[in-house]
């Protein structure tokens, strides 16, 4: 599993060449199809390799991250953009070098609009000079609007999917979605998907 998120890691800095990755918004087509534990270890993996990494939680619906690395969520992404990106970025350190997260904070009840504020481009500024590398985890882009609204202020985007779940049609939506709104998609990641053990093992006898 570890060699698959270096794999990703890898295809990431080799798809863009000409241009340095900065934002990586991570979405998926729908619910529970891995998107925040899939930026979760590539955030591990990437603070690995020395690269400083920020782990922003966008999913003001149902936030996830700070549960995923045992942090508090008292305050975090709202507060700060009510802020308008003024004052301390409430960001907190993890057991991993290099890496910190960003959660959520308290959830408000209007996330679309926050998200399209003039105070969230402010704080997408911010971001994005905080660290080497900023990694924005979004709603299912099928179902809210939220991954549309921030995908086209992105140097990249990455669409996760389920071989399981993830119905045909749900990712040719998400995929079309994402090309309306002008995002960079950089690739699919396939969760879940049956691994041919047989390659693994040639090359570990080598």
């Amino acid at each position: 599993i570890a060699e698959a998120y270096r794999a990703l890691r890898t295809n990431i800095q080799f798809s863009s060449l000409d241009t340095v990755l900065r934002t990586v918004l991570v979405t998926s087509a729908g619910p529970a199809e891995g998107k925040s534990t899939t930026l979760a270890n590539l955030a591990v993996v990437t603070a690995e390799s020395g690269t400083r990494v920020l782990a922003v939680d966008c999913d003001l619906r149902r936030a996830n991250l700070h549960t995923l690395f045992g942090l508090d969520n008292t305050e975090g992404l709202t507060n700060f953009i009510l802020a308008e990106g003024n004052g301390p970025l409430p960001a907190q350190p993890t057991g991993v070098p290099n890496l910190q997260v960003l959660t959520t904070g308290p959830l408000p009840p209007n996330p679309s609009e926050l998200l399209a504020s003039r105070q969230m481009a402010r704080v997408l500024d911010v971001l994005r000079d905080a660290a080497d590398l900023v990694l924005f985890d979004a709603p299912p882009v099928v179902a809210v609007t939220d991954a549309a609204i921030l995908a086209p202020r992105m140097d990249g985007v990455l669409l996760v999917v389920d071989a399981g779940t993830t119905r045909r049609d749900w990712a040719r939506r998400a995929r079309a979605q994402l090309e309306k709104v002008n995002a960079r998609l950089l690739g699919v990641v396939l969760n879940n998907a049956q691994v041919d053990t047989q390659l693994y093992g040639y090359y570990a006898q080598v």
